[in-house]
């Protein structure tokens, strides 16, 4: 005769079998576990489990034990389903998985489905169930560049610092140029977002012009302080410098960081700097815009309000632009950075490493 395993239960897993029975989000099922190993924590037997939950003995006695064997975290997940195991595809997947990961087709740079299919004489929806499985996706692929500025950890742990821990009596702001944003018109209207089909236009356009948005978002409040010109040499680099010296406090130092651009170092820009001794400039390293944090905002305009934008002409665009940074400021929110400099060198040093390997083989 079986018997069932007596069940004890520390405080802190009763507390939480009973999170898991009163959560809103708990699946039911396992809401049906947790009151089960709660029941037979009082004593009670399967078949008296089983009529107050309205399920099987079997359910009970299998939970029961699963619980008696791996505790809560093994009424959390799913026992193996049962079922025939597949045969084909545990013959052939070894080798997709390494003809993708390892080899490319002759006349192209990557793998579908159709080509490897053919290249190993399977069928195509194997190629896919495989590839789904084991997270395999030649198709797509990731930009990426690390740097190779011999300041790199320097400028880094510069910058990082300005985010992380901000001087008293000063402002810290990310600034850069946005250059050559286009004013395009469509060659022809486009049709609008409907119940069952999306907005519509077309894939050509007409060119009208560029202007250049410089911009400064001031970290603690949020803040964008920003002008659109039709250049970015040192001179329009001065008068943007100029403009963020008349919108800021006076008796406040600014912490400009930005990237390694020429127009930002020109003799010039040094001299005008050294006229206004409030100004700190702070390069990040090179090949690492995203460290700053102004990029963000540049990526958002132009998902938000040019990337579909229809603009007839430069005034236009401009405008466009300008209410954009208005209605942002409106409301802005406080940039709050939280990677540490030791977590961003201890990524890169893997990516590095990795790059090294690749090269070496």
């Amino acid at each position: 005769m079986r018997i069932a395993p007596t069940i004890s239960l520390s405080r802190e897993q009763r507390r939480i079998l009973r999170r898991l029975v009163n959560g809103r989000r708990t699946e039911v099922r396992v809401v049906v576990r947790a009151q089960i190993v709660l029941a037979a924590a009082r004593g009670l037997e399967n078949r008296t489990i089983a009529e107050e939950l309205d399920v099987t003995r079997e359910t009970v006695g299998r939970w029961r034990s699963r619980f008696a064997e791996e505790g809560v975290e093994g009424i959390a997940k799913d026992l193996p389903r049962g079922g025939r195991k597949p045969s084909a595809r545990s013959r052939v997947e070894s080798r997709i998985i390494r003809a993708t990961t390892l080899k490319k087709p002759s006349n192209a740079t990557h793998w579908s489905t159709r080509t490897l299919a053919n290249e190993l004489g399977v069928s195509q929806s194997m190629v896919h169930r495989v590839w789904k499985s084991n997270g395999l996706k030649p198709h797509l692929i990731k930009t990426f560049k690390v740097s190779n500025d011999p300041r790199f950890e320097e400028k880094l742990r510069d910058v990082v610092g300005l985010y992380l821990n901000p001087p008293a009596n000063a402002l810290v702001l990310s600034a850069d140029e946005k250059t050559s944003v286009q004013a395009l018109d469509r060659t022809q209207p486009g049709l609008p977002l409907v119940k069952g089909r999306c907005g519509t236009m077309t894939h050509d356009y007409k060119r009208n012009g560029t202007t250049t948005l410089f911009a400064a978002i001031e970290l603690a409040q949020g803040e964008v302080i920003a002008t659109c010109m039709k250049r970015h040499r040192h001179q329009e680099w001065i008068k943007f410098l100029k403009l963020i010296d008349e919108q800021t406090p006076e008796q406040l130092d600014l912490h400009l960081i930005v990237d390694n651009y020429a127009t930002h170092k020109h003799e010039k820009v040094k001299r005008w700097l050294k006229r206004h001794p409030r100004f700190h400039i702070h390069f990040i390293p090179t090949s690492s815009s995203w460290l700053n944090i102004v990029e963000g905002f540049f990526r958002n305009i132009d998902q938000d309000r040019l990337k579909r934008g229809v603009f007839r002409n430069v005034p236009s665009l401009v405008k466009a632009i300008m209410d954009y940074i208005a209605e942002h400021n409106r409301d802005p929110r406080p940039i709050v950075w939280t990677a540490a400099a030791d977590k961003i060198l201890e990524k890169v040093g893997r990516a590095r490493a990795k790059l090294n390997k690749s090269a070496i083989e």
